[in-house]
């Protein structure tokens, strides 16, 4: 990650990954399209409750496939809320320590005054350059508005 400055975005504002959202939600509808036409050519002996359960199964890993694309890191006048795949948590901003991306980790980390750190799956490690931005950028409004007073 770069030394350089970048200005606060302006609020609210929401950080996604654009290739994982592309990869998870692609996938789901083309698994759920598969399942469907799968359960329609099924020949027999499979009975109607086999051509359910081959639907019913996709929209299963439909159903984990959309949770990891809703991972999200949304900021707002009050706080940060992080979505992840199965929890979502919310901060406010004196709450908010840091944000650090490690070359070679699969998403950024944010450290919490509470003692936690917890990753940010919604800031994805794979998308270099637009991650290191976004890390950036968030890292301006915890300077801005976060804990980061008494670091100063």
């Amino acid at each position: 990650m770069s030394s350089e400055r970048v200005p606060p975005p302006a609020l609210p504002v929401v950080w996604r990954p654009k290739k994982g959202r592309i990869v998870a939600y692609g996938l789901a509808a083309l698994l759920m399209v598969g399942a469907v036409l799968m359960a329609v050519f099924l020949p027999p002996p499979f009975a109607l409750p086999d051509k359910i359960g081959v639907v019913v199964f996709a929209g299963l890993v439909a159903g984990v496939l959309h949770l990891l694309g809703r991972c999200r890191v949304e900021a707002d006048e009050n706080g940060i809320t992080l979505v992840n795949a199965l929890r979502v948590h919310r901060y406010e901003w004196p709450e908010v320590l840091a944000v650090t991306l490690v070359e070679g980790e699969p998403w950024a980390k944010i450290d919490f005054s509470d003692g936690m750190t917890i990753g940010a799956m919604g800031l994805q490690g794979s998308e270099k350059a637009r991650t290191a931005q976004q890390v950036m950028e968030l890292a301006a409004l915890i300077h801005e508005r976060g804990e980061a007073d008494e670091l100063r």
